[in-house]
């Protein structure tokens, strides 16, 4: 990537990632005649700032905790350690959709403009100038499945927010699982060098295992609460029918 290519996946303008190389947080390029060039593992190193930002942490703390993080390491190394935890789980790419668009996908918003706040609150919407981009445009679709097929758009939203909360819960224990038998061991034993390898490996596995067995647990979740559903709607049927006899 150029510096213009790379600023722009990861969001910050080209003058930041100029400061960051001076700082010593971003690796030097690569030169090819007068064209400095960056990879994959720049990109990972400007999202990890990013986050630690995020965090309240200045650059100058993120600068020491850097040089401490890759003293005995292989810069190769630190690199897609910090590639294989800021990479995005999803290649899904994010779209912008105009007011009407939207008015078109879910027609309650023209009676009801509160509605789309709500959608922009709870974070399947986020307002950018006249227009509004979703960073995950396949939820704003099935969104609109369920409008069209009869449920309010108030409880879809409504829903929508109760299953971030409790995907939130089978992540952490996912994270939890990883920090108490991966991670707190590699600290505890002086995050050496030579584990660093195995360790980013151990979270690039993580990210098809955590998926596969939500995926799983929710298809026989689902088989089981359907299953329960039809039988007991198809019980009130009989009772009802056999009270009018």
């Amino acid at each position: 990537m150029t510096i213009d290519e790379l600023a722009r996946q990861a969001g910050v303008t080209t003058r930041n990632v100029r400061a960051y190389h001076t700082r010593g947080l971003l690796p030097s390029p690569r030169i090819v005649g007068r064209v400095a060039y960056y990879g994959d593992g720049h990109l990972a190193r400007l999202r990890y700032i990013a986050r630690l930002q995020s965090q309240g942490f200045s650059l100058a703390a993120i600068g020491h905790l850097l040089r401490a993080w890759e003293q005995g390491r292989s810069l190769h190394d630190v690199l897609g350690f910090e590639e294989a935890i800021t990479t995005p789980w999803s290649d899904e790419s994010p779209e912008v959709y105009s007011r009407a668009h939207l008015e078109t996908l879910f027609p309650e918003i023209a009676q009801d403009p509160s509605l789309l706040d709500r959608a922009v609150e709870v974070g399947l919407l986020a307002r950018e100038k006249a227009d509004f981009k979703a960073a995950d445009p396949s939820l704003l679709q099935v969104g609109a499945e369920l409008v069209a097929a009869g449920i309010p758009l108030a409880a879809v939203l409504d829903e929508h927010e109760a299953l971030a909360a409790a995907t939130d819960r089978i992540v952490r224990r996912f994270v939890a699982l990883f920090e108490a038998h991966v991670w707190q061991p590699f600290a505890e034993a002086g995050l050496p060098s030579d584990r660093l390898e195995q360790i980013t490996e151990t979270l690039r596995r993580i990210r098809p295992t955590a998926s596969i067995t939500v995926q799983i647990a929710l298809m026989r979740a689902m088989e089981r609460a359907v299953a329960a559903s039809t039988g007991e709607q198809v019980r009130k049927l009989l009772a009802e029918n056999a009270a009018r006899s």
